[in-house]
């Protein structure tokens, strides 16, 4: 079961719908993550729903999207731009995918082409997509050929660097220790 959210109902969300999984790591920047991917499980509630439809999302005005963004609370820090980068997604996914969230990475042939679709979509990136190949792999079984170089060292087995390592509490506290380590360096290096 992941643990991504530490809210039960939220995560319970994240495993069985791989449309909110996908919005939880698009959400995962600049807050918390564990707001991040409890953010899906907002959404759906402030929809009535209880799965994410991309094309629903695709389709409903934008308006009214971003005030459920918006709340209170707000599902994300920065509620008008989120709503608009979600809404991207969805559109993506049903013009592209069928609407399917898990047909980005179902049939995909290798970890490199896994990637370079993750890196394609609104909100992800080459950073974005390499955790979201390790979270698919280490949690989810998605394991296409070549998955780990795809997702370079977030892909390494037993490491703590990202969302991709977070199966409960404990390993929770050691990626934000590493964070906060890697942050140490940077600062310590100039950068």
């Amino acid at each position: 079961m992941l643990q991504l959210a530490q809210i039960p109902a939220a995560d319970a969300l994240l495993e069985r719908d791989p449309l909110a999984l996908l919005i939880g790591m698009a959400l995962d920047q600049q807050i918390p993550m564990e707001k991040a991917f409890a953010g899906p499980y907002v959404l759906a509630e402030r929809m009535g729903v209880d799965h994410l439809d991309a094309a629903d999302i695709a389709h409903h005005d934008p308006d009214t999207f971003v005030k459920m963004f918006v709340g209170p609370p707000a599902i994300h820090r920065f509620p008008g731009a989120m709503a608009g980068r979600i809404q991207d997604l969805a559109r993506r996914l049903v013009s592209d995918y069928g609407g399917r969230a898990d047909a980005v990475w179902i049939d995909a042939k290798s970890g490199a082409e896994l990637h370079s679709r993750l890196a394609a979509l609104p909100g992800f990136g080459a950073q974005k997509a390499r955790i979201f190949v390790a979270l698919l792999g280490k949690q989810r079984g998605v394991r296409p050929t070549g998955w780990r170089e795809a997702a370079g060292a977030y892909g390494e087995a037993r490491s703590f660097r990202s969302v991709a390592d977070v199966t409960g509490p404990e390993a929770l506290q050691k990626v934000r220790a590493h964070k906060k380590e890697m942050k140490a360096q940077a600062q310590a290096s100039g950068g």
